[in-house]
């Protein structure tokens, strides 16, 4: 069992940044691969990014490549999110994931949530 809490998330203006993390329970850490998604009030939770257990690999949903970067210290059983240049339409409640599988981009890849944080964009 695995318990997820995120935090960082808050109001910024447009143009912004912020980074989001999300600390992991157990000593297992490294051992799951790592994601974030998020969730616009009316729509359906979306795949944000993800990282591969060792972090030797990233992937990025199309909207956040070049503006969002992922990445965890197993160290210290934690992902992040570092979040720069935001847009309203960024504004979401945030979730990290981890699995017991191999990486992805959907939902149901990944077997362990956290309650996730609201980030708030302005315009």
């Amino acid at each position: 069992q695995v318990q997820l809490v995120e935090s960082g998330g808050g109001l910024v203006q447009a143009g912004g940044s912020l980074r989001l993390s999300c600390a992991a329970s157990g000593r297992t850490f490294s051992s799951y691969p790592m994601a974030w998604f998020r969730q616009a009030p009316g729509k359906e939770r979306e795949f944000v990014a993800a990282i591969r257990r060792s972090g030797s690999s990233t992937a990025y949903a199309a909207s956040v490549k070049g503006r969002f970067t992922i990445s965890r210290d197993n160290a210290k059983n934690t992902v992040y999110l570092q979040m720069n240049i935001l847009k309203p339409e960024d504004t979401a409640v945030y979730y990290c994931a981890a699995g017991l599988r191999d990486w992805g981009t959907t939902m149901s890849q990944y077997d362990y949530w956290g309650q996730g944080t609201q980030v708030t964009v302005s315009s």
